[in-house]
């Protein structure tokens, strides 16, 4: 292969990259996750770590198949995207569930003989703690993994269709894998606006918000599976 045409291809795979982290999927897992945790820095390293799985993922399956030209099956790419699906329905079911738990609600009181009335929650408590950013990491890392398994197969065919040699495929895979490390920081950055802006509002529409994140989740989660049964049906 000439190497325009590598330089070429290795462009299209960036592009691709960035693309794919558009992927309705994507969008909603990270949109549940960073409804938890609303700032810019948090939304950046949220995407970057999402990112991050999702390429080594990518290049652990990648080395196996060019070394050992192993063949990814279908039943594996249809178990893999059941598993994000489900994912989904997790992570919005777990999100609606912390959202229950705190119990937000309506506090009517007075002061100097007038009545005010307040939003409150007993069971939130923001202190000045934090969580190191190592187990702020786990969680998007695994999640990005997740996403990688079940994009695999389809990376791979285009891959092999290209190169079959061994640093070509890898350099391809890892360029493409940058490309969607960069796509949903942006992405990351990109929500989190919304969800930052509603808080700094009130507290009752940055509910509304995290409400709308976790039926987003839920949501594709059931219609991936739904989709996945009539492939299967169709098979």
């Amino acid at each position: 292969m000439h190497e325009t045409e590598f330089l070429t291809l290795l462009g299209i795979g960036f592009l691709l990259g960035l693309r794919h982290a558009l992927d309705t999927d994507h969008l909603a897992a990270v949109s549940t996750v960073l409804a938890e945790r609303p700032s810019l820095l948090a939304s950046g390293a949220v995407g970057l770590w999402w990112g991050i799985g999702h390429t080594l993922t990518l290049l652990l399956v990648g080395s196996a198949v060019l070394a050992w030209g192993l063949h990814i099956p279908a039943q594996f790419e249809m178990v893999a995207e059941t598993g994000v699906a489900l994912l989904l329905i997790i992570l919005g079911g777990t999100l609606a569930r912390k959202l229950y738990r705190e119990r937000w609600h309506v506090h009517s009181h007075q002061h100097d003989g007038e009545r005010h009335v307040h939003f409150h929650s007993h069971q939130r408590q923001d202190g000045h703690g934090h969580r190191h950013w190592i187990v702020d990491s786990i969680r998007p890392l695994c999640i990005g993994m997740a996403h990688g398994l079940a994009g695999s197969a389809a990376l791979m065919l285009m891959i092999l269709a290209t190169t079959t040699d061994m640093m070509s495929g890898l350099l391809s895979i890892l360029i493409f894998g940058i490309g969607s490390i960069l796509g949903m920081m942006m992405i990351g950055l990109t929500i989190s606006v919304p969800v930052i802006y509603s808080r700094s509002i009130n507290q009752r529409l940055f509910m509304g918000v995290q409400g709308l994140a976790s039926l987003a989740s839920v949501s594709v989660g059931f219609w991936m599976l739904v989709t996945l049964a009539r492939s299967a049906a169709g098979q």
